[in-house]
């Protein structure tokens, strides 16, 4: 099953306190960059962020985006913007180290 445009639009809106977030589509889901460093993406209408030291503090459940990837880690509360936003920048904090 492939992300629907609507829950891509309402994932980007929700990143919306972050400035220079981007997407690229990629087989029917989306990857998501911050500041150009690819940090998750939008799988089958869930998104997910890479799994790094900085984020295990948010004690979020881990996810499979697809059959034979990484581990990723399942944002659940999407609706709530400043945690969004926390999660996101733990995560770019450790992969642009």
């Amino acid at each position: 099953m492939a992300t629907t445009k609507n829950y891509k639009e309402f994932v980007v809106e929700q990143l919306g306190l972050l400035e220079n977030i981007t997407y690229k589509p990629m087989m029917g889901e989306y990857l998501l960059y911050y500041k150009g460093i690819l940090f998750g993406g939008i799988y089958d209408d869930r998104l997910l962020v890479k799994i790094v030291d900085s984020n295990k503090k948010y004690n979020m459940q881990v996810a499979v985006p697809y059959e034979s990837a990484k581990n990723m880690y399942l944002v659940n509360d999407i609706d709530n913007q400043e945690t969004l936003k926390e999660i996101v920048l733990a995560t770019y904090k450790d992969l642009s180290k």
